[in-house]
């Protein structure tokens, strides 16, 4: 026999604790730790875990834990005498006092034991709480751990009206869950969780689920979606040809509303885009663009009033309209057009109404509003 605790320890609201999963001690039980018990003064019921209940609602009991190799013989010198079977859930196993008062190792393996709980003077610790208070120690309890396949509780001794209480208030307890039981309202919570994720996406994506090729999308898909949500989902159903043309119009429409299609250097950069050829320069390097925007007099110079969520100042039409073109040669044609209408809404700005309700007439999909 080896002792794993001997000390007094502060009980509070009656009750201490053997814990085995430190980080969740009660598990995912939502039933008592005496559900389908027949005694009540040590609840097993929940896995890797001993509910232990005391006379002494508050102060000082002495508590011995003791780990045999075999059962040992009952003490009949003890009050009250119940036993239950226990399985640590992990190989952190401990005394524990209530809201992390104190806390005690038990080294214990992870096999399946049977517990012996002894307890004496529940009775008069009650009759004498307010002595306890100032530190006597009257209740004491012993806990007897040995190695064991599981059994039902056995209640073996009881001569309190306070254990009467308890082991008739376990008796009231309907029994936990079957494996089956749980097995069905683990796949039951599951299923809320999988249609609350859907309808959540759902309505994050104007009502309809995407599909995984939009999920897959990154550049603009966010801001476009909180544009136009349905607009999204027509664009996913077009034919690769269909997006590469819905970026081209998208491209040609932002750079008309910045006016900058008729400009001589940037009319051709729109043309190769449209027939698939390289871009000519300054397009083969986007400081270089900037620089010609920026020092050409014949470039349009107007500015877009914030119109967007994320937009806090007017910026210049024209560099809002310059991604358009970009976005229209990226590889992918479905990334294509989701970028290059975003761009070109964003160079609308607070008309890309205008611009989105034309998409949808040319680029139809599913009935919807154009935008949400």
């Amino acid at each position: 026999m080896r002792t794993l605790f001997s000390g007094d320890i502060g009980v509070s609201y009656g009750q201490f604790y053997v814990v085995s999963d430190p980080e969740n001690p009660y598990g995912d039980a939502s039933y008592s730790p005496r559900a389908g018990q027949t005694t009540g003064l040590c609840g097993a019921a929940v896995p890797g875990y001993l509910f232990l209940t005391s006379g002494l609602h508050t102060g000082p009991i002495g508590c011995t834990v003791e780990l045999h190799g075999t059962e040992p013989e009952p003490d009949e010198s003890w009050e009250e005498i119940t036993e239950v079977s226990f399985r640590p859930v992990t190989p952190e196993v401990s005394l524990e006092l209530w809201a992390g008062d104190g806390s005690f190792p038990l080294a214990l393996d992870m096999v399946d034991h049977r517990v012996r709980h002894c307890v004496s003077g529940m009775s008069e610790a009650v009759e004498r709480e307010l002595e306890c208070l100032d530190g006597l120690v009257i209740e004491r309890h012993l806990l007897q751990f040995w190695p064991a396949p599981p059994a039902p509780d056995r209640l073996i001794k009881q001569t309190s009206t306070g254990a009467a209480y308890w082991h008739d208030l376990a008796r009231k307890e309907p029994p936990p869950p079957t494996p089956e039981e749980r097995a069905e309202a683990e796949r039951r919570a599951r299923e809320a969780e999988r249609v609350a994720a859907e309808d959540a996406l759902r309505r994050e994506w104007g009502g309809r689920l995407p599909t995984e090729r939009l999920l897959d999308l990154r550049g603009n898909v966010a801001g476009l979606r909180e544009l136009a949500p349905h607009l999204l989902h027509a664009l996913d159903r077009l034919p690769p040809e269909g997006q590469r043309a819905a970026a081209h119009w998208a491209m040609r429409r932002a750079y008309e509303e910045a006016g900058l299609d008729g400009v001589d250097w940037i009319a051709p950069a729109l043309d190769a885009v449209e027939h698939g050829r390289p871009l000519p320069p300054p397009f083969h390097d986007r400081d270089s663009v900037a620089r010609h925007l920026l020092g050409d007099p014949n470039v349009p110079d107007t500015t877009v009033p914030p119109a967007l969520r994320w937009q806090t100042a007017a910026i210049r039409q024209q560099f809002l309209a310059l991604p358009a073109l970009y976005a229209a040669v990226e590889g992918d044609p479905l990334q294509a057009a989701v970028d290059a209408l975003f761009a070109a809404a964003v160079t609308y700005g607070s008309d890309y109404g205008t611009l989105l309700a034309e998409a949808r007439s040319l680029f139809p999909g599913e009935p919807g509003p154009a935008t949400a």
